[in-house]
């Protein structure tokens, strides 16, 4: 019985230091932020934006890791894998976090089991750009010229069966037209690409082509969503061209691995919801081509469920894998 006692003596004790103690202390040390993609895109983006609001905010310095690779699954199987003390966490993109687990039979992470819901940080409508060559104004002589050159055009994504690769079908489905996939390792380095003439389309998230499209560099072919950006007033829907099925948009939310304790979640959240909620932050959102979306822990793990099975509905009927 005596054994008994101190061992109940000693759990409630521990219990107080991973209560509200824990949340005092922490963090403690630098915090890594995985992206799970390469420098460039929106995703790593997001992460780099938000991970300067924690640092003033918490008083330590949160660092960008990206590890990116199989389609997001890298970098979101070494978040699912850490250690759940805070420490390590992960800057999800949609088209990873609820795209990946019907794309793949063993991803090496589960959507819902292996992470805890943060805070959603920014949402992206999808823009299609083409390379600077191409003879074409807009989607809708796109349009025309890939049916009158079937099988000739290709397009670019940011990893196969990543959202972009879907967007692509998505494109070739909605206007009967035949493109080539080019998967790249992350936005940046497919942009580059159409940049240097190589690509001759890519559906991405702004913030990766807003700059290109302002210097016309790239020609701005639509916007994949049901109103025009303020970023870019010029720049039309698809809808506004005959293509109103053609809709992509893109969130990035902040997780930590399944089991950190509360105390650090709520910290966390507290931090980024001030972040998220800041002019600064919402200015730099805007400026970049997507926009400052706050969604609490109980709010982001409804959402994330509901967009696991939309997504899963869209691939299974488009067909698409990724193995």
């Amino acid at each position: 019985m005596l054994i008994s006692r101190r061992s109940l003596v000693l759990a409630a004790s521990l219990a107080v230091l991973a209560g509200p103690g824990l949340a005092q202390d922490y963090p403690a040390r630098p915090v890594t932020i995985v992206v799970p993609s390469a420098p460039g895109g929106t995703t790593d983006f997001t992460a780099r934006l938000l991970g300067d609001h924690l640092t003033r905010l918490l008083g330590q310095t949160f660092v960008i890791e990206n590890a990116g690779g199989a389609s997001g699954n890298i970098g979101n199987a070494k978040v699912a894998k850490a250690a759940p003390d805070g420490y390590t966490l992960l800057l999800s993109y949609s088209g990873y976090h609820v795209a990946n687990p019907h794309l793949f039979k063993a991803p090496g992470w589960d959507p819902i089991k292996s992470f805890e819901p943060v805070a959603l940080a920014i949402k992206a409508p999808h823009v299609a750009v083409a390379k600077k060559t191409l003879p074409v104004t807009d989607l809708k002589t796109f349009v025309a010229y890939a049916k009158a050159n079937p099988g000739k055009l290709n397009y670019a994504s940011s990893g196969l069966a990543s959202i972009q690769h879907i967007g692509g079908e998505q494109l070739k489905q909605v206007a009967g037209i035949d493109m080539t996939h080019v998967p790249y390792r992350g936005a940046g380095p497919a942009m580059q690409d159409v940049l240097a003439g190589n690509i001759d389309i890519f559906i991405t998230t702004p913030p990766s082509v807003v700059a290109h499209v302002q210097s016309k560099s790239v020609i701005p072919l639509a916007l994949a969503a049901k109103e025009r950006h303020p970023v870019m007033p010029d720049v039309p829907t698809a809808a506004e061209q005959g293509l109103p099925d053609f809709e992509l948009v893109a969130w990035f939310a902040l997780y930590a691995p399944a089991g950190t304790p509360q105390p650090i979640i709520d910290k966390l959240t507290k931090a980024a919801e001030t972040a998220v909620k800041s002019k600064e932050f919402a200015d730099k959102a805007t400026g970049a081509g997507a926009y400052a979306a706050y969604l609490g822990p109980k709010e982001l793990g409804e959402f994330t469920k509901t967009e696991l099975d939309y997504w899963g509905k869209v691939i299974k009927a488009a067909n698409i894998t990724a193995e």
